[in-house]
Formats: structure tokens, sequence, C-alpha cells
């Protein structure tokens, strides 16, 4: 089992760091699942490719054509098809690797990073419930994920958490500020949070970004709709997660673009100066 750095990959981030999101071909036995898995491996170690000579800072993988999604449980042969991408990414990379398994598989996401040797997971429903496109997602978890990340000893892989994340209603917990989430996540566990837009390619409001920069001391990942054209009125991030503006025309099922790609790590490159 391949050894993960994650809490030294925070602590070290070059800010505001770029992290390239791999949207993984849907998988076998997903609804749109067409390909076998070395092919979709073969599809991910390319855009990883791409992405590392371009100079982005960290990698994540995620299996965002698997709609509609499962809520929480998927099945062991998602499971296994996300360890089998992160661990040819891995093997196929210096950079740093994040994963997320939709919709709110934190378990199953961070057994692949355990397996695949990654520093972080990208993390849905850590604290507090909340209405998402599959459903409720009623109970937060936090006790169960970090018990869990104790037992398999991944204390070492980051947990970044999305507080009020797209594609949900947060109506249950209106009265609670996106601040006072933030807060509430680092008390749980959270190795760093995540602002996002209200769905995918959706801009995060800067507000958020900046009440949560000064609510906690933990890193905060702006975690949708970065461009190069607003990427400079995000210059408290500590990290950006993007992908939809990387791909063909900004469409998140398209090839990535090279030219996409180097605009925008250039675009950061002079916001760190």
């Amino acid at each position: 089992m391949t050894e993960s750095n994650g809490l030294q990959f925070l602590s070290q981030l070059e800010r505001p760091a770029l992290v390239a999101m791999i949207h993984v071909q849907a998988l076998p036995g997903t609804p749109r699942g067409e390909l076998g898995v070395s092919e979709i491996c073969r599809q991910a170690v390319k855009e990883a490719a791409l992405y590392e000579e371009a100079g982005v800072d960290a990698i994540a993988i995620e299996n965002m054509h698997d709609v509609p999604y499962l809520r929480r449980a998927v099945g062991p042969e998602i499971v296994a098809s996300m360890t089998a991408v992160a661990l040819a990414v891995r093997d196929a990379t210096t950079l740093p690797l994040g994963v997320q398994i939709l919709a709110g598989a934190n378990h199953a996401a961070l057994a692949v990073a355990q397996a695949a040797g990654a520093e972080f997971i990208r993390c849905e429903g850590f604290v507090f419930g909340h209405v998402a496109d599959e459903g409720m997602m009623d109970e937060a978890d936090a006790g169960l994920l970090l018990r869990y990340r104790r037992a398999i000893g991944a204390e070492d892989i980051a947990i970044l958490a999305d507080i009020k994340k797209k594609h949900a209603a947060h109506a249950l917990t209106s009265d609670v500020s996106l601040g006072e989430t933030a807060k509430a996540a680092t008390y749980f566990g959270a190795d760093g949070v995540i602002v996002t837009g209200s769905a995918t390619g959706a801009a995060a409001a800067v507000s958020d970004l900046q009440a949560a920069v000064g609510a906690i001391d933990e890193p905060v990942f702006v975690g949708s709709g970065i461009t190069v054209e607003n990427v400079s009125t995000f210059p408290e991030a500590d990290g950006l997660i993007v992908g939809s503006y990387l791909k063909r025309d900004g469409d998140w099922r398209a090839e990535p673009d090279a030219a996409r790609v180097e605009s925008l790590v250039k675009a950061v490159g002079q916001l760190r100066r």
C-alpha cells in the first residue's frame, strides 16, 4: 500500500493552489457506462499528463459521469473501478492526488485514497444535513468517517469538506451561516473546507469565500465556477478546484482543452505574484 502525506500537502500549498479535476468516464454498471475499466484508466492518465505538463499543483478524480448518482452507498464495482483509476493516475504523475465519489460516498472515497496513496478526499455532507439531488443527506458523516479513517490507518489523508454545497438545498440550515458551518466542519475534524456556487460550473460568491476565510484558520478552497475571467476575484482562496473550465467550451462532459488549461495556469501564477 502506497504511503500518503495529505496533511503535508495542505501545509505546503503554494496559494492559491490549482487542483485540476478529472471527470472519470462513466463506470461499469452505471446508466451511461460504455467503456471498460482499462480504457477509462487510459483516458484519466491522458488527462493527468496534460494537467501535470501544464503546471497544475494537484489532481483530483471523481465519478462525475455516473449520473444519476447513488446516495452515500455505491457498489463494490464503483470502488474497484475508482481504485483502478486512482492507481493508474498515481503511477502516471508525481502530483498530489485527491478522490471524490459521488454522491456523498465518503467512506468509499477514503478507502480508494488509502489504497492508491492519494493525499486527500473531497467530502460531501461532513456536517449538518441538506437536501441533495439524490434525496435527503440527513446524517452528517463526520463522526463515522473519522472513526473509519482511524480504523484503516488513513489519518494522513486530508479531508476537504464541502460546506453549503452545490446541487443542494440548505433551507434546513438557513439559520446557520456559512462561516458558522465552516467552524463546525473544522471543529468536527475537517482539514479544510470548500465553498461552491449553486451548481457545477457556477461561480462561488466572493462573500462566501471571505466568510469562510474569516471564520477558520484551516485552508479554504473554491470548488466550482473558476474561470480565467474571474480567478482574480478569489485572491483569499488557499486552493481552486477546477474541472469545467479546463474542458472544451467549458463543458465538463468534453475533452480537456490544452489552451484553456495553459491560460488558467498562467492566470493563477499572476494571482500569486
